[in-house]
């Protein structure tokens, strides 16, 4: 068993890649994992608990090297037998080090969008869903009341503040370098090529995959993550135009391009 890593960026495709991949027989592909939440909590108590402590440090590294890596593996045997796991977590990029740790020179997948269709994405699921009381608009102190006022909270908080902050940290500490990108609109553009693109990275063998009937096989319930969780994919992938300027202004646009100009030039948005 080989297990791959998928940390992408929110409303950018990462549900549709995994779909995609699921396709091919040979790959057992995860909706958002909760396996690095597994051991978050195995790294708080082997680094705070006195028993782990009192004994000699290396040998415990090492035990919880083999702890990890046997619990990660472990996890996955009980669920199938196919030989590649895509497990999908928008944490695993920026805890490269931690992954790399005890599962060295881990395959990590990122999908990335343009920052303003991302933007465009949140709002347009905010104002689908106003029968419900999102918590983000407050009319009593004015929070969130127009959409430039969504977009500075959505900037600095999570998903999108919290994605795009680790994204920054994980170029600026050269972790970019050993990451696969895709680009939302390359994948929806030029499936086939893109998905040649992944295998070579994977060093895994090629699929032909049908992207005119992707069937939906990653299951979750979005009401656990409130109105801006949507996790359904079409089964047709088409290239869609983007809608960005019509939905939020060309003010607003202007300004996520301008306070995401790393972004931008990292990726060759235009």
């Amino acid at each position: 068993m080989e297990i791959f890593f998928q940390s992408s960026l929110p409303r950018a495709g990462s549900t549709l890649l995994q779909n995609i991949l699921g396709q091919n027989p040979n790959f057992y592909v995860t909706p958002t994992s909760g396996v690095l939440e597994l051991l978050y909590a195995a790294r708080e108590n082997y680094t705070s608990s006195p028993e782990f402590q009192a004994q000699d440090s290396q040998e415990m590294k090492k035990a919880f090297r083999g702890f990890c890596r046997g619990g990660i593996e472990g996890f996955y045997n009980t669920i199938t037998k196919k030989p590649y796991i895509m497990d999908k977590s928008r944490g695993w990029g920026i805890h490269y080090n931690l992954l790399d740790f005890f599962y060295p020179n881990p395959k990590i997948v990122c999908m990335v969008r343009d920052v303003r269709d991302i933007f465009s994405s949140m709002e347009k699921n905010f104002r689908k869903s106003q029968h419900k009381n999102d918590k983000i608009v407050n009319h009593s102190d004015m929070t969130g009341t127009t959409t430039e006022k969504r977009i500075d909270i959505w900037a600095s908080s999570q998903p999108i503040g919290l994605a795009m902050e680790r994204l920054q940290e994980i170029i600026k500490q050269g972790i970019a370098d050993k990451i696969h990108f895709i680009k939302y609109e390359n994948l929806i553009g030029k499936p086939k090529k893109e998905m040649a693109k992944l295998y070579e990275y994977l060093c895994v063998k090629g699929f032909h995959h049908d992207f005119s009937n992707v069937e939906q096989i990653t299951k979750e319930d979005d009401v656990v993550y409130g109105i801006y969780g949507d996790h359904k994919i079409q089964p047709v992938v088409t290239d869609n135009p983007s809608d960005f300027k019509k939905i939020l202004g060309l003010d607003a646009s202007n300004w996520i391009k301008s306070n995401y100009d790393w972004f931008y030039k990292r990726f060759g948005y235009k």
